[in-house]
């Protein structure tokens, strides 16, 4: 793990809200100005890229971790401190949690969902206790938000879901935690 690092699980892609992209970029930009190493998928698309060139851009520390598999799909970043290609997704993510003491998910996709629940997961499970950050912009979340609470609700979890999961609507709250 290295000190002050931050995790960002998130799209290739944009989405249809340019404040997704806005807060990606933000988070970047206090994330280098706060000393706080990028640890991410390593592509140069979407949400992944502009949190990347946020940190880039303000002179601070990308750590990329992406997969033989994606090189291509994703555009892997040719600017980053330091890019790591491994075997396939599973080591990808273990790699990426194994580098942060936290995480943030702000808005993506199917993987983007998947990285947030086994980190959950294994926080559950004590493998880690690291904290996890959603980066909920303009309610994106509210629905898994409410799903989750249903999943507590219908006695399916077995602590409140906020004992693991930190809600946040803006970039600034994410780093408050974090430095």
């Amino acid at each position: 793990m290295i000190e002050k690092s931050l995790a960002v699980f998130c799209g290739s892609q944009s989405g249809i809200d340019p404040m997704y992209v806005q807060h990606a970029v933000e988070l970047g930009e206090m994330m280098a100005k706060n000393q706080i190493t990028l640890v991410y998928g390593g592509g140069n698309k979407g949400m992944m890229g502009a949190v990347a060139n946020g940190v880039i851009d303000n002179g601070g520390k990308v750590i990329g971790v992406i997969p033989e598999l994606l090189l291509a799909w994703e555009a892997a970043h040719k600017g980053l401190t330091d890019l790591r290609v491994v075997a396939d997704m599973h080591v990808r993510k273990r790699m990426m949690y194994d580098l942060c003491e936290s995480a943030v998910i702000l808005p993506g996709g199917h993987g983007t969902l998947d990285e947030l629940f086994e980190m959950v997961t294994w926080n559950n499970l004590k493998i880690h206790n690291k904290k996890i950050f959603i980066l909920n912009t303009n309610g994106y979340y509210n629905p898994l938000i409410g799903h989750l609470q249903n999943m507590f609700d219908q006695g399916f979890l077995y602590e409140a879901w906020q004992d693991r999961i930190i809600v946040c609507t803006k970039p600034e709250e994410v780093i408050a935690y974090v430095v």
